[in-house]
């Protein structure tokens, strides 16, 4: 039986963030498209976890990419309009059960440019 994995998200300036809570993961398969995210992974004791994600607005599907750690992945997703503010990661203004917004990582913008840009170069460099 396929579950979905807790995710949480949080939106910047040029990106917007998103965190498949999967502790262990294996067998990890990643999708961004321009308008969609398809995430699928099983977890240590075989779980199979699915999710899928028809995005509020378009991604530059080229320039996004995924990171895994121990306890979850990390996707980030480079916006086609950037400085615009994403109120939701859905396209539909419907909340799913499984998605929250992650508070700990969400901030104003103001002068948040310099910290977006390291945080992408640390992604990127693993």
């Amino acid at each position: 039986p396929r579950q979905a994995a807790k995710t949480l998200w949080y939106d910047r300036p040029r990106y917007v963030y998103l965190e498949f809570c999967v502790e262990d993961s294996r067998d990890v398969k990643v999708v961004i498209e321009d308008e969609r995210l398809v995430f699928s992974c099983k977890n240590a004791d075989g779980v199979e976890f699915y999710n899928e994600i028809h995005l509020y607005a378009r991604v530059n599907s080229k320039d996004s990419r995924e990171k895994r750690s121990d306890r979850s992945i990390t996707c980030f997703m480079r916006k086609w309009k950037e400085k615009v503010a994403w109120p939701r990661i859905t396209k539909k203004n419907i909340k799913p059960a499984w998605l929250s917004v992650d508070f700990d990582n969400w901030r104003d913008w103001e002068g948040d440019e310099e910290v977006e840009r390291a945080m992408v170069e640390q992604y990127a460099e693993v």
